[in-house]
């Protein structure tokens, strides 16, 4: 063994021996009980993150933990490969999106190599593989034969740079939250999969998942929106295009009576029918598809409107209501239609003052305060007002007698709905799986059988940035079936597809006879310990959870779900600086910056190195590519090793919270490590290596250092296993450590068998962690076995036991004396030694013990006047 330590010489060793020995590469056994363990696989983006280091680092160590535990573990990796920032970066480059992502993926492969991950590379996949969306095509066709598929005209987010749809959720502030393009709304043939069909058992299931935060459960019960309201006509005065009602959802019946106007979306059937004839409702309807499908934008966007002149028949009172298009309707969501109710709902209340329309109470607090509508809308449940003869009512009254009223005029009914929308999976981009089905001369539809499956994407292609390559080739559209010309459809899946069932395909990577083998999906799944960030709690996580069903029941798995513990990792947070100049801020990287500080490390005065300029502190912030704040894992690995990187990442807090990066945390993990291995170093060259003590002549030291081993042990394993907190475990092994540095003893055999058992036990704990120095301090303290195949330490429950104990004696409620006292003393017995000592009996002085309680093996409390 060196005596210094070479972190870059103990680490190319250890993970040449795993590569030769494909240490982390596993089959199927049922005799052993498995765990699946997975991270939420990367965007191939050319350069990993200390998100994604965090995010795989949690994985390994919970992965080497487990198969420690003799479990047989799976901990697989993939490339998450389709999707439009590939383009983009092809655009700019001059090359093709397929090169860019391949060599993206021999790089970040590489990296994750260096830093000592154990992933079964040989279930490696990547979703832009034939191999791969294969299955996803034959599987959407599937879905379609079930009539769980369809097509139809809808309103999207459409952004005229990027030539794509986005969802909702990629609109920010009415732009393109990738290039920054102003969203439009356009009408698109779009691809659906019903996932409202499993609306209620996704709902449901929720509750088969205590492994997951609640704060994740919460998310996705609040985006499938189950409700319970009435579904109620509205007459027209006068027919349109063929109609002469249309229909509204609320949940809100209660409020009925006190409707002044309703409203619909742009792209409601009466609206269109009207603007045909009418050009500045004609021009307005226009201007509504310029804006976005966001909700929370439509929350805050100013309201518009136009008054089609049309009038409305309310169900109950009779009386006419004025017809509305408003830009704050959605056609996609309910009926494309809106009871307004101005007094009880702000959007309303808003909108009815900017045009002077009625507004009409008909709720009223319970508890008699007044009710300013002036200032805004009152919008909580209470008592009926000016509703006739529902007056009085509360609102569970109110929702039975007025949904009563109108069942029995044939007006409306009950129903639940759901918040939750199908699944648009269109894109118009070009670097995605293409959607495998025919568009037929006379305009329907027909999936693509399963023999002329994949429908290959070209990846030698050259893009302009203005069309997709597949929909500007007239060549690669014609395809036949049967003798007759069929067009194949040039939109290409939305990557959500991809990263919803990678998961399973991980159990099966080589399957060639279908999209997966039961008897090994069966066997892996569900994944029993998931790790991503929060960002993906709803759209990823909840398409996957959908997948899964549909996955059952198509007989490829047998599980309900697919995670079963969900951990979601906390941030990477780091300083960052700027300078600006006419408004604009250009972001310098903080290893690019002279810092000084405070005597509390705040930043007083930061300056470019290159230039000299100063530069301004945008504080500690997430690291991101835009803030130019990141820290470089090659770079950090390089300088101090991937055991440090590994130790501070997983030291610096627990896992589901932010930390910040600082070299100074980053220096104290090495130091640590140097520290351990000069101990192991000392220790082996103290002496001949011993295994055997003998436990009845254990000197005081030698039994405090075994009982601290054993506590260790016992610690380490409950927050690794049950509690996940990384860091607390990390703690305890420095405190064994240095409790090894005050109590070992070296001059005897029976000294260096102890400290040797307690080296042994620390190398085992951090294993996990730090991977490489311990697979060399294993064989250095004379280990035959691997440390890769090393079982997980027992705690040695004799260890644990103590003889003495120290009592804490208190005088009236305060410590006033600490004692040493037999472990196996009654509390007769310890009441006794308490009152005995002198430091006791000097605050007692002349008072009158009036009760002792004691508490056995902790406290005494003397309470005396």
């Amino acid at each position: 063994m060196q005596e210094q330590y070479n972190p870059s010489t103990v680490e190319a060793s250890a993970q040449a021996f795993w590569e030769a020995h494909k240490s982390f590469e596993v089959k199927e056994n049922t005799d052993r009980e498995k765990f699946y363990c997975l991270s939420m696989f990367p965007y191939p983006s050319g350069k990993l993150h200390m998100g994604h280091v965090r995010n795989y680092t949690i994985t390994d160590v919970i992965s080497r933990y487990h198969r420690m535990r003799g479990k047989n573990v799976l901990h697989p990796m993939g490339w998450d490969a389709f999707g439009l920032p590939a383009e983009n970066a092809a655009i700019q480059n001059k090359t093709a999106p397929a090169k860019w992502t391949y060599a993206n993926i021999d790089y970040m492969k590489g990296q994750l190599k260096a830093l000592g991950f154990g992933f079964d590379w040989s279930r490696e996949l990547a979703t832009c593989q034939p191999s791969y969306y294969r299955w996803e095509q034959w599987f959407f066709t599937r879905l379609y034969e079930k009539g769980l598929v369809y097509k139809k005209n809808a309103a999207v987010n459409w952004c005229p740079h990027d030539q794509t749809v986005l969802a909702n959720e990629q609109v920010e502030d009415g732009a393109c939250w990738r290039c920054g393009t102003t969203v439009e709304r356009r009408e698109l043939a779009q691809w659906f999969i019903k996932i409202t069909d499993y609306a209620e058992e996704l709902l449901r299931d929720l509750d088969k998942l205590p492994g997951w935060p609640e704060q994740v459960r919460t998310m996705q019960r609040n985006w499938i929106g189950k409700s319970r309201g009435v579904e109620l006509s509205f007459a027209l005065s006068e027919t349109v295009a063929g109609m002469d009602h249309f229909d509204v959802y609320t949940t809100r019946p209660d409020t009925l009576m006190g409707v002044t106007y309703l409203s619909l979306a742009a792209e409601h059937p009466i609206a269109l029918a009207l603007a045909q004839n009418n050009p500045k409702l004609n021009t307005f309807i226009a201007e509504c598809k310029r804006q976005t499908l966001s909700e929370a934008d439509l929350a805050t966007m100013d309201k518009k409107g136009m008054d089609t002149g049309l009038k409305a028949i309310h169900p109950i009172s009779g009386q006419e209501v004025s017809i509305w298009v408003a830009n704050y309707v959605l056609m996609d969501y309910g009926s494309g239609a809106v009871m307004a109710v101005p007094a009880h709902d702000q959007r309303d209340w808003e909108f009815a003052h900017k045009y002077q329309l009625p507004v009409a109470q008909v709720i009223e607090p319970t508890d008699g305060r007044l009710v300013d509508l002036d200032r805004e809308a009152f919008t909580e449940k209470g008592r009926l007002v000016h509703s006739g003869c529902f007056d009085g009512l509360d609102f569970d009254g109110a929702f039975r007698a007025i949904s009563e009223a109108l069942t029995a005029s044939g007006k409306g009914r009950v129903t639940t709905n759901y918040r939750l929308r199908d699944w648009g999976v269109s894109r118009q981009r070009y670097w995605g799986a293409p959607i495998p089905m025919y568009n037929l001369a006379d305009g329907g539809e027909i999936p693509v059988p399963a023999e002329k499956l994949p429908i290959l994407l070209p990846e030698d292609v050259v893009l302009d940035g203005l069309q997709s390559p597949i929909k500007a080739d007239p060549e690669w559209r014609k395809d036949e079936l049967n003798g007759t010309p069929v067009e194949r459809e040039t939109d290409t899946f939305d990557t959500f597809m991809e990263s919803s069932w990678y998961y399973a395909r991980h159990t099966c990577p080589d399957f060639e006879q279908g999209m997966l083998d039961p008897d090994r999906a069966n066997y892996w799944l569900p994944v029993d310990q998931y790790v991503g960030g929060i960002e993906h709690a709803i759209l990823h996580l909840l398409y996957a959870r959908f997948f899964h069903k549909l996955m059952r029941d198509e007989g490829l798995l047998d599980s309900d779900e697919p995670f079963k513990q969900l951990l979601c990792q906390g941030m990477v947070l780091a300083e960052s600086f700027y300078q600006e100049e006419n408004g604009h801020k250009t972001w310098i990287n903080p290893s690019d910056v002279d810092i000084e500080r405070d005597e509390k490390g705040k930043p007083i005065r930061a300056v470019e190195r290159a230039t000299g300029k100063a530069v301004l502190s945008g504080g500690v912030i997430k690291m991101s590519k835009s803030k130019n704040n990141g820290v470089d894992p090659h770079a950090t690995v390089e300088q101090y090793g991937a055991d440090t990187v590994r130790l501070f990442t997983m030291f610096a807090a627990p896992p589901e919270q932010t930390f910040e990066w600082h070299n100074a945390g980053v220096e104290g993990a090495s130091r640590f490590l140097r520290k351990l291995w000069k101990t192991v170093y000392a220790h082996v060259t103290a002496g001949p290596s011993h295994t055997e003590f003998d436990r009845q002549a254990l000197s005081d030291r030698q039994q405090q250092l075994r009982r601290k081993t054993h506590e260790t042990i016992q610690k380490v394993g409950d927050d690794y296993g049950r509690r996940q907190t990384f860091n607390t475990a990390i703690a305890a092994v420095m405190e064994l450590l240095n409790t090894v540095g005050k109590l070992a003893e070296r001059d005897s055999e029976q000294g260096l068998a102890v400290e040797r058992e307690a080296l042994q036990a620390a190398v085992l704990l951090l294993a996990p962690v730090t991977p490489h120095i311990c697979h060399q301090l294993w064989q250095s303290l004379g280990n035959t076995i691997d440390l890769i195949d090393a079982p997980w330490p027992e705690v040695d429950k004799q260890a644990l036991v103590r003889s003495t104990i120290t009592l804490v004696v208190q005088v009236n409620g305060k410590v006033r004396a600490k004692l040493d006292a037999p472990a196996d003393a009654d509390n007769k017995a310890l009441e006794q030694r308490a009152l005995a000592d002198n430091k006791v009996q000097k605050f007692l002085g002349e008072a009158t013990v009036r009760k002792v309680i004691v508490i056995p093996g902790k406290l005494v409390n003397i309470v005396a006047k």
